[in-house]
């Protein structure tokens, strides 16, 4: 399955009122694990930069000026997504954005539907607790040091690493081979009445190819020697 985790920043909170997309950035996870294909992309928003935003992800007018307008990156932007489920935190924002985009360029508005919003996991997986992103890291030990400002890549890669504590904390694979493993070992018990499980002959081959496995390999080197993927492995 292809998911692709997704970020905005913007020049406010909400584009019917002006503002726009001025960064977008994407991570592709494939079968539950990462790619290492991205998709980052700064945008010229076409109007000023107000100081509140700007506090927030420090993209200003002079930097943005130069950078195409989201009509010139669309086809590249929505080629990528492809059919892929998103997954986004506070999902609701960042489609309301994109749509409004894509509307003004008279394209085709992506479903609500495929975007999973991982905002809404966390509250109902930690009710009462923070839900933001830094707090998400902060409950998985996941380092978000570099994250002195929003980010669309930065925080895409971030969130990647919270959707997967959030989806169980390992991958299906790994999970499977740890599974094998202890299938090596019958279990045993004193009582005559409990049933005794069988010994798989032979263990489950790995569903992950050696592509995938030097994808992961060059991601979790890109991520720094604390992130939480080295754990996991």
């Amino acid at each position: 399955m292809r998911e692709i985790v997704l970020d905005t920043e913007t020049t406010g909170l909400d584009p019917h009122e002006g503002h726009r997309i001025v960064e977008i950035g994407a991570v592709e996870i494939f079968n539950g694990l990462p790619s290492g294909r991205t998709y980052h992309q700064y945008i010229n928003p076409q109007r000023n930069m107000p100081a509140e935003a700007f506090a927030v992800h420090g993209l200003g007018d002079d930097f943005l000026k130069d950078k195409p307008v989201f009509a010139d990156i669309a086809n590249d932007f929505v080629t990528f997504i492809g059919d892929a489920q998103l997954v986004i935190h506070n999902a609701s924002f960042d489609m309301k954005f994109i749509n409004a985009e894509l509307s003004w360029i008279n394209k085709t508005p992506i479903p609500l539907n495929k975007a999973i919003d991982t905002l809404q996991i966390a509250r109902k997986k930690f009710p009462g607790s923070p839900a933001s992103l830094d707090a998400l890291c902060r409950r998985f030990n996941i380092d978000n040091s570099a994250r002195t400002l929003h980010g669309a890549l930065l925080d895409s890669e971030i969130l990647a690493e919270v959707y997967l504590e959030l989806s169980g904390g390992r991958q299906p694979d790994f999970e499977l081979s740890a599974q094998s493993e202890k299938l090596e070992t019958p279990f045993v018990t004193s009582n005559t009445n409990d049933p005794v499980s069988r010994v798989r002959p032979s263990k489950l081959p790995l569903r992950i190819t050696e592509e995938e496995k030097a994808a992961h390999a060059a991601f979790v080197d890109s991520l720094g020697d604390r992130t939480i993927w080295r754990k996991v492995n």
